[in-house]
């Protein structure tokens, strides 16, 4: 490799905030680069590398091609050479597509299509037999069974044409040379079985012959007995042949004396039911081929929902768990079924989540004396909202009726999204439905031990291979716990970012360029090792991985370190290190003296960490959540401590989401009457409720529903900065109110853009261009309204301010009250950012610390209880002193925080840890251990505390 090809060759980068960098970094590595949050990382990695990289890809298409995608503007930079094509996988969920899972976005789905279609066995539901389609061989494999001598007749069902009577039918095969009939047991001539029926329809008729109920005769082909000679055999198949023929694809093998008969068939059908032949599309839920008819592949359709009508699962139907059946007439139906359950031994007095499936579906399906009533004589919920139905003519079932309508399972294909016939076929015993319902881990060992015959190995190799290969890199960047049916939208950022991982390493493509944006979010560090060594067999095939990374075992463990700072914002983008770290850290040991600036380097060596807090925090007053079952949850009975920092940790898939998001905080919401989605399952939310006045869940999406939305407007700076402005001489003359100053507003604004100082041009084929405004320049305000000045400071120079810059200027000219709204995103580290910047750019990271900065800002009085999802997502070690620092100021004011977490900087800080596990999926769901960290630590059965011990 020549010197050009061996090296990404930058040159004067001057993206965002970089400084006209210039770095030579070395093709075929794995690269991390580091640096604190708004360094520069994301400007070289993807507005830099990544945006060049595309720009010249689209610059190699045809004139036809380009004038589609438009002119990609050229990332500025003096050049840039030895650049690979690049491939960006970035920490957004992918796909907001109600029909797309992990098993259609990994691509392992297609292949499992493709299996079933190529080697399933289809299965009769009424007998249970393989459905086949029969040869002559088969025939000859049943005749082989009986010994030498046995006799034997080869039938064929004899067909009646439309336009024939049945004697007309039998004439016709008469003349055709076949002389006898099967009919009733019984075999007939056909010429004494022509005279018997016409006999029998003449009007004296005395017929004893024939039967009183004919049942369709069959036409005997040939009558033989078992020999192995050739001759017999040749006569056995010719036979069987004219057999099929003659009864269109079907024919009788009839054992004498015994009439022990056998069927056959060429078309696929058994049991009287004619099967459809698997193929590709028959798997499909996104094709009406093989969607299910009733909720067309979505899986659920509106309808009752359960658990608006049974909402508390703890309670027995004699305590009324069943919603519905509530209030001074309706309360009828409870009493009633108690009645009518005593005598079929129903237990009315045991919880409605220990009832058996049997006892549930008495309860919804009506009571087993009462199964050969009609629907209005059970009692049971079916019957209940059967009789609703009936009465909707009148207002109150009409409004009873909507309180229990939500999505639901599907009645028909009960979630699986595929019509019955697909499931009818199988693969060792288990059909499609049941392998994505089924974790990875599990489904990974189930194919491990596949054993498949000599013709169907041969068939399905290719697609095993491909099947086996992405479930093994799904279980190496540590999503075993996903099960391939988990819809797309309900994934993290950071497993989305790992899928698309898993189906860039499927397509195994070489000399390509990845850049990856933290891939480590969401992995426990159990996992890191898995990840690293995935990103190394993405290096070693050929190809150069850059990782925009703050996990310490990853910047460790890769070849090159490039780190960015020293600082945020302006204070940033330099390359404050480069080079390979692990030959630097044990060469030379005064390494943090030779990169003063480095953040990355000190914390590495040792001179910068994260201290542990000097002593814990106590508490006395706590919130218990008993009996929680949602997802993988085992019923477990968790105590929140109130006025400390909680962190509750487990490795990937242990139930920690479902336990914090999905039935705490909805739990919380409603005991305060605020709207919420249903929690899950859960016995009873007890402890000092009272304590608590608010319930805030700090995650990372957007910070405003609008792209409208700025950190400045989020804190509500800049309302108090409009009325600044509105105050101006220049503003009170021209009659300007603060109105005037808001870009959401009529009348100051640019009405071109409406403000936005962007226009949107549709593009059909393509994502929709962005144009800046050519009538404000994209200054987002009217020429007037620019007019009013601060100390020579306009509205939009306020806007393109960055935090820390308009803070210094409020300062300076004594504006506290700004300055106190800007204040805190200052104090969690965020100000780097500008004012006005577009919420849709910010970082999952920074939208959570924005809202931080919200709350810290309104120093609410009220307790409130503040839980945060991963707050870590993003930071640097520096960052993560500033934002245990603001969480010590929330506690500091009377609230409470819990925090998601698998930082294990935080981890070791907190008050009390709540460790759920052992491990992920299946295997997770158990409370672990409650306590402090250095108990954790202590703990065998956690793998958290295994890593832990490393910290404290």
């Amino acid at each position: 490799m020549s010197e050009n090809q061996s090296f990404i060759n930058i040159r004067g980068a001057r993206v965002n905030n970089l400084k006209n960098i210039s770095l030579k970094i070395p093709r075929n590595n794995f690269i991390t680069i580091s640096g604190v949050s708004g360094s520069g990382k994301s400007s070289l990695a993807f507005d830099t590398l990544y945006s060049e990289g595309q720009r010249r890809y689209v610059e190699s298409l045809s004139a036809y091609a380009r004038q589609f995608l438009g002119r990609m503007k050229k990332p500025e930079c003096d050049f840039i050479t030895g650049l690979p094509p690049a491939i960006a996988i970035e920490q957004k969920v992918i796909s907001r597509n109600p029909r797309s899972t992990v098993g259609t976005t990994t691509e392992i789905y297609d292949y499992l299509r493709l299996l079933f279609a190529r080697i399933g066995k289809t299965f009769s539901p009424i007998s249970g037999e393989e459905v086949k389609k029969h040869s002559v061989e088969d025939v000859l494999k049943v005749i082989s069974q009986y010994s030498v001598g046995t006799k034997f007749l080869i039938l064929a069902p004899l067909r009646i044409s439309a336009k024939r009577t049945l004697p007309e039918q039998l004439k016709m095969s008469y003349q055709e040379g076949y002389t006898r009939l099967f009919s009733n047991g019984e075999i007939f001539r056909i010429d004494d079985y022509i005279s018997q029926l016409e006999d029998k329809t003449s009007r004296n008729s005395n017929a004893t012959l024939l039967p009183e109920h004919p049942v369709s005769p069959y036409l005997v082909i040939d009558r033989l007995s078992v020999s192995n000679e050739k001759d017999t055999l040749n006569r056995i198949y010719d036979s069987a042949e004219t057999a099929f023929y003659e009864g269109d694809g079907k024919l009788r093998l009839m054992f004498l004396p015994s009439k022990i008969s056998y069927d056959f068939s060429t078309s696929f059908e058994a049991d009287g039911i004619r099967f459809e032949e698997p193929n590709e599309n028959m798997f499909s839920f996104n094709s009406p081929a093989g969607a299910c008819p009733t909720c067309e592949g979505f899986g659920n359709v509106i309808g009752i929902d359960d658990r608006l009508v049974i909402p508390n699962t703890s309670l027995s139907v004699h305590e009324g768990c069943v919603q519905c059946w509530h209030g001074e007439k309706l309360k009828v139906w409870n009493e009633e079924f108690c009645r009518r359950a005593v005598s079929d031994n129903f237990p009315i007095f045991e919880p409605y989540y220990k009832l058996s499936k049997t006892h549930k579906d008495w309860l919804w399906h009506g009571l087993p004396s009462e199964q050969k009533s009609d629907i209005h004589d059970k009692i049971c919920i079916d019957s209940f909202f059967q009789m609703v139905k009936e009465n909707q003519y009148k207002i109150q079932y009409r409004v009873l009726m909507s309180r229990y309508r939500g999505k639901m399972l599907c009645p028909d294909c009960h979630g699986t999204k595929l019509k019955k016939e697909a499931l009818w076929v199988k693969i060792n015993g288990m059909n499609i439905a049941d392998l994505v319902q089924m974790p990875v881990a599990n489904l990974n060992n189930w194919f491990k031990r596949l054993e498949l015959d000599q013709r169907d190995s041969e068939i399905g190799k290719r697609l095993l291979t491909e099947i086996n290969s992405r479930l093994d890199f799904l279980l190496d960047v540590g999503l075993g716990y996903l099960t391939l049916n988990r819809l797309s939208s309900t994934l993290s950022g950071g497993e989305s970012q790992r899928i698309n991982l898993t189906t860039s390493l499927g397509s195994s493509l070489v000399g390509s360029l990845y850049i990856l944006d933290e891939p480590s979010i969401g992995l426990h560090s159990r996992d890191t090792e898995r990840l690293i060594q995935v990103l190394r067999k993405l290096r070693d095939i050929g190809n150069t991985v850059i990782v925009v990374e703050h996990d310490e075992e990853i910047l460790r463990a890769s070849d090159y370190l490039i780190d960015i700072g020293p600082n945020a914002g302006k204070l940033g983008g330099e390359v404050v290190y480069s080079g390979r770290l692990v030959d630097s850290l044990k060469e030379k040991t005064d390494l943090p003296a030779l990169f003063p600036d480095s953040y990355t380097i000190q914390y590495l060596a040792g001179n910068l960490q994260i201290a542990l807090p000097s002593s814990r925090r106590a508490w006395n007053n706590s919130i218990t959540l008993k009996g929680c079952r949602m997802n993988n949850l085992k019923g477990i009975d968790v105590s929140f401590p109130l006025n400390v920092m909680t962190v509750v940790t487990g490795v990937s898939g242990s139930g920690k989401s479902s336990l914090v998001k999905g039935i705490l905080y909805p739990a919380l919401k409603r005991h305060l009457d605020e709207g919420a989605e249903l929690p899950g399952e859960y016995v009873s939310l007890t402890g000092d409720l009272s304590l608590i006045q608010h319930v805030e869940f700090v995650d990372q999406n957007l910070i405003g529903k609008s792209t409208r939305s700025n950190p400045a407007t989020y804190v509500k700076a800049y309302d108090l900065i409009r009325q600044l402005y509105a105050e101006q001489p220049l503003a009170k003359q021209l009659g300007f109110t603060p109105q005037y100053f808001s870009f959401n507003a009529e009348g100051g604004r640019c009405e071109e853009c409406k403000g936005a100082g962007v226009i949107n041009v549709e593009m059909q084929f393509m994502a929709d261009l962005v144009l800046t405004c050519e009538s404000c320049h994209g200054q987002r305000f009217k020429q007037d309204v620019l007019d009013v000045r601060f100390h020579d400071k306009n509205i939009f120079d306020i806007l393109e301010m960055t935090i820390d810059e308009a803070i210094e200027f409020f300062m300076q000219h004594k504006q506290k009250a700004i300055v106190n709204k800007l204040k805190p995103l200052q104090d969690v580290g965020l100000g780097y950012i500008k004012m006005g910047q577009n919420s849709s750019t910010l970082s999952g990271g920074e939208n959570q610390r924005v809202k931080l900065a919200y709350f810290i800002g309104q120093e609410r009085q009220e307790p409130t209880w503040f839980i945060f999802d991963e707050p870590t997502t993003g930071l640097h070690f520096h960052d993560i002193n500033k934002l245990l620092a603001a969480f010590n100021t929330l506690i500091a004011h009377g609230h409470s925080i819990l925090i998601v977490e698998h930082n294990m900087d935080v981890i070791k800080c907190a008050d009390w840890i709540i460790d759920l596990g052992p491990d992920g999926g299946d295997k997770g769901g158990n409370l672990v251990f409650c306590g402090r960290p250095e108990e954790l630590a202590q703990c065998p059965n956690s793998i958290t505390g295994k890593f832990l011990k490393a910290k404290l």
